[in-house]
């Protein structure tokens, strides 16, 4: 695509990632049914994606990250991931060639890189006679009646306030940067953060580097058996219930935070992930608590989570809820403010488990259902 380009589409998915390439599955498979005569006329769509190459977050992930459930249990609709054969669950460099096979099988219609800077309303006219969204890129415009977000989160980390940070002689990096432990060996290095990747990370360093870890509350572990099958089928009995007006059973929140992966659960039995409260401050030479002990340390490793990627939405001027773009009660993923502006695979908020690989597909069928009015 040519810079300053526009282009017209019914549907425009933003994001190329796991949940862009579920959304684009359903689009192309309507796109099918009308080649056979299943259906009707099919809507166009593209898929924008920001990366330089396909297979979304996880091609940005440290080496030794691996998934919660086997590959039988980690895949997108219509194309099983393949067997994993090493020691464990499939790694994360498995999942980024599964999304990069996926996305070549079905042969979507991605646009790479390109940088979305805007959404705004369109009431008609020029470009769409009922209406719909004209979105700014790097690579110029597109008008679509709909739009799916499905940017997630890996491009904006979070990193709370800490007094003292900028004082902080050694070397600071959030989760988002981590590619291995290689850089650390030898080095005193903290770890924040009590969810998985802060103790996925702390277990990929103990070998190597000095390592304390750090986080707000006593770490949570779930039963060592219970992995991502588990809490995939936890999260929709619980959404389930809340949906039919029943009383919910136990969410993941409720028995744990933490999936003792193996080489999570090799470091806590060996006694390497023993977690200490949160530090008050940052001093020059590395962090002190509140009762003034300190400690040096050569890096702090930022575990803290992300937050949606939205920055492009702005201009729509979005009623918010709890912290993000309130939906729909029924349809979760459409937006209140709009009847055909989507958010598809961030968690809860869009969906029971639909950041998940496993769990994103039900909510990319039943958005594409809501769009196509099928």
């Amino acid at each position: 695509m040519t810079e300053n380009q526009s282009r017209d589409v019914d549907v425009l998915v933003i994001g190329g990632g796991q949940a862009g390439l579920a959304a684009g599955y359903y689009l192309n498979r309507l796109r099918r049914d009308e080649a056979t005569g299943r259906s009707g006329p099919a809507p166009t769509f593209a898929i924008l994606d920001a990366n330089r190459q396909p297979g979304g977050a996880w091609q940005h992930y440290w080496k030794s990250l691996e998934l919660f459930s086997p590959a039988a249990y980690s895949s997108l609709p219509g194309y099983q991931m393949p067997a994993w054969t090493g020691e464990g669950n499939p790694s994360a460099e498995h999942v980024a060639q599964y999304l990069r096979t996926y996305e070549a099988r079905y042969d979507l219609p991605v646009y790479r890189p390109v940088r979305v800077d805007a959404v705004r309303r369109i009431d008609g006219g020029a470009y769409l006679t009922d209406g719909g969204y004209l979105t700014d890129t790097d690579h110029g415009q597109w008008a679509s009646r709909a739009i799916i977000n499905a940017t997630g989160s890996w491009a904006t980390p979070y990193i709370p306030a800490v007094p003292g940070s900028e004082q902080f002689t050694g070397r600071q990096l959030h989760t988002a940067g981590y590619r291995g432990p290689e850089p650390f060996a030898e080095q005193n290095v903290v770890v924040v953060g009590g969810g998985n990747s802060g103790a996925q990370i702390a277990a990929d360093l103990a070998p190597t580097s000095s390592v304390t870890w750090v986080t707000r509350h006593p770490p949570r572990y779930l039963p060592d058996d219970v992995d991502g099958r588990a809490l995939f089928s936890i999260a929709t009995r619980r959404s389930k219930a809340l949906a039919a007006g029943e009383p919910a059973p136990a969410g993941i929140a409720d028995i744990g935070d933490i999936v003792a992966v193996p080489a999570v659960r090799k470091a806590r039995d060996a006694g390497l992930l023993k977690a200490r409260p949160m530090f008050f401050r940052f001093v020059p030479e590395g962090v002190q608590w509140e009762d003034g002990e300190k400690l040096r340390a050569d890096a702090v490793i930022w575990c803290t989570g992300f937050r949606p990627d939205l920055q492009h939405l702005r201009p729509l001027g979005l009623a918010i809820r709890n912290g993000v773009p309130a939906t729909d009660a029924r349809l979760r993923t459409r937006s209140v403010d709009g009847p055909d502006l989507f958010f598809l695979g961030y968690g809860d908020w869009t969906g029971s488990a639909s950041a998940t690989l496993i769990g994103v597909g039900a909510t990319a069928r039943d958005t594409v259902a809501k769009i196509s009015g099928r």
